[in-house]
This record gives C-alpha cells, structure tokens and sequence, in this order.
C-alpha cells in the first residue's frame, strides 16, 4: 500500500465527516430523537467504509 492511497484513504474518512456533522444535525432536527440519528451516523459509518475499501 502507497503513500498516497493512504493518505487518499484519510482523506476521504475525513470528508464523509462533514455530512456526519451536518447531516446528524439534520435527521435530529427532523426527528428530534436521538435514535435516528445514531442509525444515519452508523450507515454512514458503513457506507465510507465501503467507498474506501473498494479500492
């Protein structure tokens, strides 16, 4: 493993923390509850993970 697919890797675990932010500010607005938002920050805690390991 490279460099620099580690550090595309990082990076790109730190911007799928900006819709964690925001978006969980989103969902608790919405549904005022904190379960919901814990299931949308796990499914996106699934889907980077995914995105980076196909690669």
């Amino acid at each position: 493993m490279e460099i620099s697919e580690i550090s595309r890797k990082i990076g790109t675990m730190v911007l799928m923390g900006v819709p964690a932010i925001v978006g969980g500010g989103i969902v608790y607005f919405i549904f005022e509850s904190y379960t919901p938002v814990i299931v949308y920050e796990v499914l996106l805690g699934f889907a980077a993970l995914g995105f980076i390991s196909r690669s």
